[in-house]
């Protein structure tokens, strides 16, 4: 599966965001890349605005162009608020999971371990990282898989009571997915209406 492998502050120069994390140049250089990129004056479209969201949610969640499509489509078969219950669905993504319990410090870090077969899910082991995790599913490390350096390294430290919608066993080192996510609880700054009005055109 192609993955975007560029350079991740360009992206977040871009996109105006830090979605990759905190970034030196990020801070220094706040305007886009580019020979112009300091120099642009241009008023940005409505257009221009609800791509820039939809490309926003993309790379924060690492999903290409037809899954993230495929995506939006589940969620505006759904019963809810289409724009909430695609976060929902992104947020219920088995690397993003992992990412959360804190087993993995980025979420290509997480996509890895699941892709190398680290991590298990109600004890069996899953390589999908799009795999949806559901309500009661119980996410951990992969038993000798545990003491691996990176895993031990993410896990140190790291405030579980952060999400609560998950809840994390360290003894064990997995986490039970409680339950979706309430809209106010997920901390990506994405504006997810300006999603749905974009694929509503």
């Amino acid at each position: 599966m192609a993955r975007y492998t560029g350079p991740k502050t360009k992206i977040a120069r871009k996109l105006g965001e830090a979605i990759y994390g905190a970034d030196k140049v990020l801070t220094k250089k706040n305007y886009p890349p580019g020979q112009h990129g300091n120099n642009r004056k241009r008023k940005t479209s409505e257009y221009g605005t609800q791509l820039k969201e939809k490309q926003k949610a993309k790379y924060t969640y690492g999903v290409l162009e037809r899954q993230f499509a495929n995506l939006f489509d589940k969620a505006q078969r759904s019963k809810g608020i289409t724009g909430v219950i695609l976060l929902q669905l992104l947020e219920s993504r088995l690397d993003n999971v992992v990412y959360r319990l804190g087993i993995a410090k980025t979420r290509n870090a997480a996509r890895q371990l699941v892709s190398h077969k680290h991590i298990v899910v109600n004890g069996e082991v899953v390589n999908i990282p799009s795999y949806q995790v559901k309500q009661g599913d119980v996410v951990g490390v992969r038993e000798k898989s545990k003491s691996l350096e990176n895993i031990v390294d993410a896990l140190a430290g790291f405030n579980h009571s952060k999400y609560p919608w998950i809840e994390f066993d360290e003894s064990s080192k997995s986490g039970k997915f409680l339950h979706l996510p309430d809209r106010e609880d997920i901390p990506e700054n994405i504006k997810e209406q300006l999603i749905v009005e974009l694929y509503s055109k």
